[in-house]
């Protein structure tokens, strides 16, 4: 099962060779609401600490793959890491990524239709395909806290380690910082000569 869906400054831009770039932007300590609550169940939210991706981008896991993905289907591939057509880049602020829409991508049905849907502006968000780390292997993936008693009653769970399987583009954002941007590229050559890096996934 998926959870909230991030919602992305996403960017789609032409390249001069056929092919396309999409540029996309998750930010860290955003909160999302992913149970509104009522009938008796509190409200739950969610937040990704800073660097909560950021094992996915060291060099030693380059060759765990993550996909773009569009609606969280593996049968719509856009882009990967080991098809060299996806960079991974962690900071502070946020986990970004870019990807190359190739010619032969473009071509297939699911490819059309993302950048139709992209184009009229009703696809604009990030969903990630992720699980938290196990603890075993980190000494405090996640925590739940109480919200502050003048902002609601919500609980709130912090993700401080997740593991990445996958960036899904969707249609309704629940963090309206995150972005994708399809641009021109002007050296489509360069993201295969970058090297790869990479994360594993658990979702609610």
């Amino acid at each position: 099962m998926t959870g909230p869906v991030y919602s992305a400054g996403l960017e789609l831009r032409d390249a001069g060779d056929g092919s396309r770039r999409l540029v996309g932007r998750f930010p860290y300590g955003s909160t999302a609401t992913i149970d509104a609550g009522g009938n008796g169940r509190r409200p739950r939210k969610e937040r990704f600490a800073p660097h909560a991706f950021e094992w996915i981008v060291q060099p030693e896991q380059a060759e765990r793959d993550v996909h773009v993905l569009v609606g969280h289907s593996f049968d719509k591939p856009l882009a990967s890491r080991k098809a060299r057509t996806l960079i991974l880049q962690d900071t502070a602020e946020a986990l970004t990524f870019e990807a190359i829409l190739t010619p032969e991508i473009l071509q297939t049905t699911w490819a059309r239709d993302f950048v139709s849907a992209f184009t009229a502006g009703l696809i604009v968000g990030i969903s990630p395909g992720f699980r938290v780390a196990p603890p075993e292997a980190v000494a405090k993936p996640e925590e739940t806290t109480e919200e502050d008693p003048s902002l609601g009653t919500a609980l709130i769970r912090t993700i401080f380690a997740a593991v990445l399987f996958e960036l899904s583009l969707v249609t309704r954002p629940a963090y309206p910082e995150t972005g994708v941007d399809l641009r021109q590229l002007s050296d489509p050559a360069a993201l295969a000569r970058h090297p790869s890096y990479a994360l594993n996934r658990w979702r609610l």
